[in-house]
């Protein structure tokens, strides 16, 4: 049976100590199992604290990095760059401390920020990345941890849109430490098919996050998901399945995620319909002997 989770955005922005105690043991009732928790500045939650909460409760957990104004790994100055990875490094620090085996997200640019590229330039802001991420593979490597970078849809970001594109830019750090992050919301605008891009992103695959294609719950959208979940199966991913949406009641995470109405009766129900339907689709094959 796949594993599913939830990000803690469906609800509160930042996470906090406070707010994890307050929302996991509600997401572990649901029947939910891995809680996805971002770190959107260094120290906001206590891993070791949440560690013992999500043991105590039966969750696991997965992290996400969050590209605010400001953090930049690409066509910026020696010492934003010098920041942004320092502030990825202590990702991955709050990722082994909690149990995460990834920390996911768009590690390139901030998010929102877009410019023209001609191939050429292209080409040199991709090199330019795969310099400005070794470090952090190297320290996430060591720390047990793989980077799952995240292509976002054109309205925000410039650098990676497609699991083309993302491969591409990827191809010269480990695929064992380093792959995609894949969030059926931007594939689902940035790819003519959701399952094929699947199948290319296979061989570099650490993460996904789901949502409806208006990022409300799972299953009240137009979405193949019995494709969709066949093309996991054919790439052997075993990694959760999480729901990423947000909350609207949070004036500064609903304007970053263009949340301007609800996207459910309310955001507990966004969190249990999609988990209802989640676990409605097949569970992934189960090969037999012949």
């Amino acid at each position: 049976m796949r594993a599913l989770g939830v990000n803690t955005w469906v609800w509160t922005s930042p996470l906090t100590d406070v707010a994890l105690e307050r929302i996991a043991p509600r997401v572990a009732e649901w029947g939910f199992d891995a809680i996805e928790l971002p770190v959107e500045n260094a120290g906001d939650w206590d891993p070791r604290r949440a560690r013992d909460l999500l043991d105590g409760l039966g969750l696991t957990a997965s992290v996400v990095l969050v590209m605010g104004p400001g953090r930049e790994l690409v066509a910026t100055g020696p010492g934003t760059r010098a920041n942004t990875q320092d502030y990825l490094r202590r990702v991955v620090d709050a990722a082994a401390g909690v149990g995460s085996p990834v920390i996911a997200g768009p590690a390139y640019a901030s998010v929102g920020r877009t410019w023209r590229m001609s191939e050429s330039e292209r080409a040199g802001v991709y090199a330019e990345l795969t310099d400005a991420l070794a470090p952090v593979v190297d320290h996430a490597a060591a720390a047990g941890v793989r980077v799952a970078v995240e292509p976002l849809n054109r309205y925000e970001t410039s650098v990676l849109n497609t699991v083309d594109q993302a491969m591409t830019a990827l191809a010269d750090l480990p695929a064992r430490h380093c792959g995609l992050a894949l969030d059926v919301y931007h594939l689902n605008i940035e790819e003519r098919d959701v399952a094929a891009a699947v199948d290319r992103a296979a061989p570099r695959l650490h993460h996904v996050q789901v949502c409806a294609n208006d990022r409300g719950a799972p299953g009240a959208d137009h979405l193949d998901w019995p494709g969709i979940t066949a093309a996991l199966d054919r790439a052997g991913y075993t990694g959760p399945l999480v729901i990423e949406s947000f909350t609207a009641d949070n004036a500064s995470i609903a304007t970053a995620a263009s949340v301007w109405r609800p996207l459910a009766e309310t955001q507990d129900a966004l969190a249990v319909d999609g988990l209802a339907f989640l676990r409605s689709l097949p569970d992934p094959a189960v090969p037999t002997r012949p």
